[in-house]
C-alpha cells in the first residue's frame, strides 16, 4: 500500500471497509469493454471527482507547486481547483465547460457537458501524466475514486450489514434519481456491453491494486474456479 498511493490516510480508511467487505461475484461477471480514450474521451471525468480531506490537500499542494507543469500540459487551471459542494459538506475537483469535439459521440445526455479541470483536450489526466513521467506509477497522486472506477464499494447500511465491492448495474445504480439514470453504469468503462469480457478480467489491474490496499487478493477471489458441491 505504501508504494501504490500517496494518500495513506485515505487508503487506510478504505482498507477498513475492504477488510470486511463482501464481493459481488455475480456483478463482476458483467460484460465490459476495456477503457480507451479513443472511445470514451474520459466521459467518467465529466463532473470531476469527490475528494477526501487528505486528497484535497494533496491536489492543492500539486497545483501550488506544479502549476507551470500543468500549463505545459495545456491545462488552464482556475484559482480554485478544489471546490466545496453539497452545501459545503463535500469537496471535489473543479470543472470547466467542455469545448467542441471533446466529448464522446455517445456522451450520456443526462451528464452535464463539463470536464474535470485536470483533463486536457484529448481527455488525458494531467495528474496521471505527471505520475507516469516521474515513474511514480500510473495512479500514485490520483484520488483513489478515480482509479478504481467503475468498481464501487458500497458502505454498510440497514439493508447491507457489510460493505460490498461491486460493479453497478443500470437498474441499481446508487446515483440514480428522477431525471438522472445513474453515473457509473452509464460511463463507457462501467456500461454493460455485448461482446465484452467479464468485468473481473477487464479490471484485473485495478483489482490487483485494490487488493493491495485491502491486504487481500481480491482478483484471486474473483477469478477462482467455481466449485460444484
Amino acid at each position: 500500500m505504501s508504494e501504490l498511493t500517496h494518500y495513506k490516510e485515505t487508503a487506510a480508511d478504505l482498507r477498513m471497509q475492504l477488510d470486511e467487505a463482501l464481493i459481488d461475484h455475480e456483478a463482476f461477471e458483467t460484460l465490459l469493454k476495456p477503457c480507451t480514450l479513443e472511445r470514451c474521451s474520459a466521459t467518467c471525468c465529466y463532473d470531476g471527482v469527490y475528494l477526501s480531506d487528505e486528497e484535497a490537500r494533496g491536489v492543492n499542494w500539486l497545483v501550488e507547486n506544479e502549476r507551470e507543469r500543468f500549463v505545459d500540459y495545456g491545462l488552464k487551471l482556475p484559482t480554485d481547483t478544489v471546490v466545496k459542494v453539497r452545501n459545503g459538506k463535500a469537496q471535489k475537483t473543479a470543472t470547466r465547460p467542455a469545448e467542441v469535439g471533446e466529448l464522446a459521440k455517445d456522451f450520456p445526455q443526462h451528464f452535464e457537458k463539463t470536464r474535470c479541470v485536470f483533463l486536457d483536450s484529448l481527455g488525458r489526466c494531467g495528474i496521471q501524466r505527471m505520475c507516469m513521467e516521474d515513474d511514480l506509477g500510473d495512479w500514485y497522486l490520483k484520488p483513489l475514486t478515480c482509479w478504481i472506477h467503475p468498481i464501487v464499494i458500497l458502505p454498510k447500511s440497514r439493508e447491507r450489514p457489510r460493505p460490498i465491492i461491486t460493479i453497478v448495474q443500470l437498474d441499481k445504480d446508487p446515483q440514480k434519481t428522477d431525471g438522472y439514470p445513474g453515473f457509473a453504469s452509464c460511463t463507457h468503462c462501467g456500461r454493460a456491453e455485448k461482446g465484452g469480457e467479464p468485468a473481473w478480467r477487464v479490471l484485473e489491474k485495478e483489482l490487483h491494486a485494490l487488493g493491495e490496499v485491502a491486504g487481500r487478493d481480491i482478483f484471486a477471489e474473483l477469478s477462482a474456479p467455481k466449485i460444484d458441491y
